[in-house]
């Protein structure tokens, strides 16, 4: 039976009988007590080496804190960024699409010719292009930076391609992303008559 005192631990799950005796126990203790002693005397100087070459611990978080915000803000200009030029191209293909709308009725009556029970208007590159300079020239386009048109004309005589460009800077300039490049699109329209 063994006896534990109330709020104690035992050293050892181990019942007394089976236990080491008392002078061997004191040397196993003493040993590795010297041995811990010698490993942290040891260990001192290197760490007093490593703490003076690093530095502190203290304040070991604000460079990861700086590299993270700037890692964030980074992202936030770059999708602005993105937002911006999408949307800008947004904006200058609905106004090519317009702009096709009104070439691809350009044409005279004269013009429409009759193919089986269908109505087939002919269209002329000329007048396409007359057309869309009158469109973007009477209704206003917008802020575009260097709006221009690229080509309005017609390939098969049915429909009209109209390809504007214009020129697209970012909201926020910075290094990573460009001062602004040309961005240009086609739209493609064709009158039907029902």
């Amino acid at each position: 039976m063994r006896y534990v005192r109330r709020g104690v631990r035992p050293r050892s799950s181990l019942p007394l009988p089976l236990r080491p005796p008392l002078r061997l126990r004191l040397r196993l203790t003493l040993r590795s007590t010297l041995r811990l002693t010698l490993r942290s005397t040891l260990r001192l100087p290197v760490r007093a080496a490593l703490r003076a070459r690093i530095g502190d611990e203290k304040g070991s978080t604000l460079p990861l804190t700086i590299f993270y915000g700037m890692l964030g803000l980074v992202l936030v200009l770059l999708v602005v960024a993105a937002t911006s030029l999408y949307l800008e191209r947004k904006r200058l293909f609905t106004l090519a699409d317009g702009a096709a709308l009104v070439g691809a009725e350009a044409f005279e009556l004269d013009a429409v010719s009759v193919s089986g029970a269908q109505l087939r208007p002919t269209l002329d590159s000329a007048a396409v292009r007359a057309a869309v300079d009158g469109y973007l020239e009477e209704n206003p386009v917008g802020d575009f930076e260097g709006l221009g048109v690229r080509a309005a004309s017609t390939i098969d005589g049915k429909s009209a391609t109209v390809t504007l460009t214009a020129f697209w800077r970012p909201p926020m300039v910075s290094l990573f992303v460009p001062a602004g490049f040309p961005i240009e699109v086609t739209a493609v329209a064709r009158s039907v008559f029902r």
